[in-house]
């Protein structure tokens, strides 16, 4: 049968040209990766870790300290946690309709139809992780109409056709081929400016309260009975050392491990792997499978699968 794949943090590959503000001061040092999916990036430099269908796709962000990621939005869920540094969440037209700052093991559903933006304010390299929604995550990025405008003075131009030329490197349109035409005011209105009390509220979990919520039980931290109620085709758990069980099973479909804290003995039918926390392994669908941590101290992963939902709008947004 089928063995996991295993990407190792020390081995990711980061494309540092994967989007259009990739040389605008203040986001010009931000590495990204794509781990599992082709992923949202406007790069044919970005290098594809997994390429198998998941039903969704993980990707990564690595940044120096007050480097930030523009404004966007998407059409599928974007999730995130933290593995390493401290982070401002941002979002709203202009950035400013609120923020939360979150640090290791947090997680953050951000509802879809917003632009959101993320920078780190730590004191080292920092990264996030990412869970979008889709195999093809929703078909690419919407930029806020500044962005794009922004971009233009250091060199970089988006294509109508989602793919980004540099000029710094001699690149230009293809004939026939237009730029990305920016929001219109008009557009803009479907994009609202939720509250901090919507969007924390509904959508963010802190670590070490889901750690206690999660007993001697896995955590359903995002699914339609999860902590975060949402059904974005795809569902998230926690499982910490004491919900953790040795007793095998195994899913319809590939799932995905990551952990966060510790390290974890993974074993299957027909061998064995430990992770630690920033690697990625897909396990193939009807693969038995088992994890438990290998050492002692704090340890908790988030796994994920796929679910029959369709990728797509925030679905289970509160009235």
């Amino acid at each position: 049968m089928t063995q996991p794949t295993i990407v190792r943090y020390g081995e990711l590959q980061p494309c540092k040209t994967a989007f259009i503000d990739a040389h605008t001061p203040g986001s010009n040092l931000k590495e990204n990766f794509t781990i599992i999916g082709g992923g949202v990036s406007e790069s044919a430099d970005q290098f594809v870790h997994i390429t198998e269908s998941h039903g969704f796709n993980i990707g990564a962000a690595g940044q120096p300290p007050k480097c930030r990621n523009s404004l966007h939005s998407h059409r599928t869920a974007e999730v995130f946690w933290i593995l390493t540094g401290r982070w401002r969440f941002f979002w709203g037209r202009w950035g400013d309709a609120g923020e939360v700052v979150l640090e290791q093991g947090d997680i953050i559903n951000i509802p879809t139809g917003i632009f959101r933006g993320f920078e780190n304010i730590g004191d080292d390299y920092g990264m996030i992780m990412a869970v979008l929604g889709g195999d093809d995550a929703g078909g690419g990025v919407i930029w806020a109409p500044q962005v794009i405008e922004d971009a233009k003075d250091h060199g970089l131009v988006l294509a109508e056709t989602g793919k980004l030329y540099d000029t710094k490197k001699g690149q230009s349109l293809p004939e026939g081929v237009g730029p990305m035409k920016t929001l219109t005011d008009e557009q803009l209105k479907d994009y609202p400016e939720l509250t901090p009390q919507q969007v924390v509220g509904w959508g963010v979990r802190r670590y070490w309260d889901m750690v206690a919520l999660a007993g001697k039980k896995p955590l359903k931290v995002i699914g339609a009975e999860g902590i975060i109620r949402d059904r974005p085709g795809f569902e998230v758990d926690l499982i910490t050392r004491g919900s953790a069980t040795e007793t095998p099973h195994s899913h319809d479909r590939p799932s995905v491990l990551m952990p966060v804290t510790g390290h974890w003995r993974v074993t299957w039918d027909g061998g064995s792997d430990t992770l630690a926390p920033g690697d990625t392994m897909s396990v193939p669908a009807g693969l038995s499978h088992a994890a438990v941590p290998s050492m002692s101290g704090d340890a908790a992963l988030y796994h994920i699968v796929a679910t029959d939902d369709p990728a797509g709008p925030s679905s289970l947004w509160p009235a």
